[in-house]
């Protein structure tokens, strides 16, 4: 949820056609293609702000399906669905497009007749990273945009990453938080989610691909009654 924009033309744009190569990345259209395209976009690639390594850029795709896959299955105890992810649906398209053009991943939601949309920024940068990933011999670009497909692939598949970075965190001096992370935004010190987001240090590995992740505060009570549809989530998840 980075590369923050003021005004963004939101417009359902589909992929110029030469910009998913069946050998690179299946449609947007498709649920696996669409998932593959967020953890595109939120990831940094060579030349980019926060970009590291290729293990790096890996370690933050694999990350950030965990963080969707967080919401949808390990609700912490004391906190909703809703809560977390804005849904109370376990379909990750919904959790991703969860609060329409302005929601919690900026550039990702659904269109009037509830199609899934991408931002033409978010198009656009996608489109470009083929083009140099199509560039002579395949490289660093065309593996990590392999491995984002098949990561989204294989999670649509029912094949989550393995080790959960996050999972075993209880504690982030002076809190004791619920482990696995619920968010995540760019990381600069200006940037906080907010709320009962508690930020990853460094030391946990909070920090990937120029991204910070955020666990939540542990709650010992029980969760709160669902709220009214006109409410607003008391876990605002981080914007783009």
């Amino acid at each position: 949820m980075k590369r923050t924009v003021a005004i963004l033309s939101l417009l359902c744009t589909a992929l110029p056609a030469a910009a998913a190569p069946e050998a690179l990345l299946v449609p947007h259209t498709s649920a696996a293609g669409y998932l593959a395209r967020l953890l595109i976009n939120e990831s940094a690639f060579p030349g980019e702000r926060g970009y590291v390594s290729e293990a790096d850029t890996r370690a933050t795709m694999r990350a950030l399906v965990l963080a969707l896959d967080a919401r949808i299955h390990r609700v912490p105890d004391g906190y909703t669905r809703e809560e977390v992810a804005a849904t109370r649906s376990t379909d990750v398209i919904d959790v991703i497009t969860a609060g329409g053009r302005r929601g919690q991943m900026e550039g990702f939601y659904r269109d009037r007749d509830g199609t899934p949309c991408l931002a033409p920024r978010v198009a656009a940068r996608v489109a470009n990273l083929v083009r140099i990933a199509n560039q002579g011999e395949p490289d660093r670009f065309a593996r990590l945009l392999t491995y984002a497909q098949r990561l989204a692939t294989d999670y649509l598949d029912g094949v989550t990453p393995q080790p959960d970075p996050y999972a075993a965190i209880t504690r982030i001096p002076p809190k004791a938080v619920t482990g696995r992370a619920y968010g995540w935004m760019t990381d600069m010190d200006y940037y906080h989610p907010g709320g009962h987001f508690v930020r990853i240090p460094d030391r946990m590995r909070g920090r990937l691909g120029g991204n910070r992740f955020y666990t939540l505060l542990k709650r010992a009570s029980p969760a709160p009654p669902q709220p009214s549809p006109r409410t607003k989530p008391l876990v605002t998840l981080p914007a783009s």
